[in-house]
């Protein structure tokens, strides 16, 4: 089931953040699929807290990227999706390599989204679970 309303490709992700947060994290978008976004983003120095385990926050920053990007282009043109509310469980730490995150929509209303974000280390072991909510805003 196709669900984008605009078309778009990881080029199109990868230029529109450019000198963002997610530049910085070194996020990798890496598909886009017909109900889905995949993105990485890397466990090293950037991305540890003092224990050395990827931050929480980095988690909870490649999720809300993810569901951002979806519920973006899942919209109509001109229309803006902006955060409501977002949540993570952390399930398992990562002190090195990639983790993968993959946003899918749980509920794609006219004025709501929400978008659940699975994180997954190297080895394939769920790290993160999210959820997004997002508010879908007309044109003015």
């Amino acid at each position: 089931m196709q669900i984008w309303k605009q078309s778009f490709s990881v080029a199109d992700l990868i230029a529109a953040h450019v000198d963002t947060t997610v530049a910085h994290l070194g996020i990798e978008f890496l598909e886009v699929g017909e109900d889905f976004i995949r993105a990485r983003v890397p466990v090293d120095r950037r991305t540890r807290q003092p224990y050395g385990l990827l931050h929480g926050g980095v988690s909870v920053v490649l999720a809300e990227t993810l569901g951002s990007c979806g519920a973006a282009f899942s919209s109509p043109p001109g229309h803006r999706a902006v955060g409501l509310d977002i949540n993570a469980n952390h399930i398992r730490s990562s002190t090195s390599g990639w983790v993968t995150g993959t946003a899918r929509p749980v509920h794609l209303g006219r004025t709501t989204q929400v978008w659940q974000i699975d994180l997954h280390n190297e080895a394939g072991e769920l790290t993160c679970v999210s959820r997004i909510t997002m508010a879908i805003l007309a044109p003015r």
